[in-house]
């Protein structure tokens, strides 16, 4: 316990530095980054007791991709509007996304079928579609918010609900890949990602940490592209001015 008293001081110390810039500069829900920091550590000391036990074992790493991706459709549906219809719609276009990927990768040997594998690529996957997911429903959502003049217009013209929104559709989708988009055009030169630094320190060679972090990247544009289309496919006939949902 005493080896762990300078990683929670130095978080501590970071967090602290967030709230303080935050509130400074009165940003709304100022505490947010600390509770998250929190809530991540308690869910991560969780994860990390249960994976020492099930990470050989085929049957309990799908379970616990299954847990993974319904947390994480349960995430996307809240920020775009918690509904029924919403949280189907999410299901389906993230699982399209989750599932090519996994097939391509694993179908063409790109990575090794192997439970390990298996759950830290399909993890890795899940988590990135669904911030993209989000930012892309989020995004378009406030597009047609913003622009409802501009809807209308179109609608009153004979547009279909779908046509009238298509072009706020597809700045959805790119803006939306836009953050993963740039981390996949620095990587090495400005950001050394999550993925190939952990291989670096689990033992393996830089250039087997590399390979693993290409086909991450690749495989999160490939599934974060399909969630985002197929969502913003499902979302995109609006007959009546969206509900803001709060951030």
């Amino acid at each position: 316990m005493a080896g762990l008293a300078p990683t929670l001081l130095g978080i501590a110390l970071l967090i602290g530095i967030v709230t303080l810039v935050l509130r400074t500069y009165r940003v709304a829900h100022p505490f947010a980054p600390a509770l998250a920091v929190l809530r991540g550590a308690l869910q991560l000391a969780v994860i990390s007791l249960i994976l020492s036990g099930i990470i050989s074992d085929p049957f309990w790493v799908g379970v616990g991709l299954v847990v993974m991706f319904t947390a994480a459709v349960g995430t996307v549906t809240r920020r775009i509007g918690a509904t029924r219809r919403h949280f189907a719609w999410v299901a389906a276009s993230m699982g399209l996304g989750v599932l090519v990927t996994l097939l391509v990768v694993f179908g063409t040997g790109a990575l090794e079928f192997t439970p390990r594998y298996v759950l830290s690529f399909g993890g890795i996957i899940i988590g990135n579609a669904m911030s993209i997911a989000t930012l892309s429903g989020r995004r378009f959502t406030e597009g047609v918010t913003e622009h409802w003049e501009e809807v209308e217009g179109w609608l009153a013209l004979g547009a279909t609900p779908r046509q009238s929104t298509r072009e706020l559709a597809r700045r959805a989708v790119y803006f939306a890949l836009i953050p993963s988009t740039d981390q996949t055009k620095t990587t090495g030169l400005v950001t050394l990602p999550g993925a190939f630094v952990g291989a670096i320190f689990g033992g393996a060679s830089p250039l087997e940490a590399g390979r693993f972090q290409i086909v991450v990247l690749a495989g999160i544009l490939c599934a974060g592209s399909i969630a985002a289309v197929a969502l913003i496919h499902l979302l995109a006939p609006v007959q009546r001015r969206p509900v803001p949902v709060p951030g």
